[in-house]
């Protein structure tokens, strides 16, 4: 499964890992996103955590622009343990059901978490 140029999750290479998956606009990503990834891979014994940019929010009007947001996730992640995916706007994805099957479906041996705040609304 190749989703594109930017990371993608090999899954011959991660199966059995325990991952957070963390949605959202990251309009822009802040140092908020950092702080609960950091701590979710700690106190969840997580192996990493996958940033999911939303290709866009269905209840709201402006989301900003993707390569803007994208940008601003990849430059404060850490690349070792947090993985900033585009995998919604390859696939055309909106709604995060449709999101999570996609990947529970292509990577069985892993286990996830969803992470999410309380300003997702």
């Amino acid at each position: 499964m190749n989703l594109a140029n930017r990371y993608s999750p090999n899954p011959k290479s991660l199966r059995g890992r325990k991952i957070g998956l963390f949605g959202g606009s990251f309009n822009p990503a802040h140092s908020g996103h950092v702080h609960v990834s950091e701590t979710a891979l700690m106190r969840a014994g997580l192996d990493e955590v996958w940033w999911i940019i939303a290709r866009g929010n269905p209840l709201k009007e402006n989301h900003g622009d993707f390569a803007a947001r994208y940008a601003s996730a990849a430059a404060l992640a850490n690349p070792r343990r947090m993985k900033v995916l585009e995998i919604e706007k390859q696939l055309s994805l909106t709604y995060t059901v449709d999101t999570l099957a996609h990947i529970c479906t292509h990577y069985r041996q892993d286990r996830f978490c969803l992470l999410y705040t309380s300003d997702a609304a």
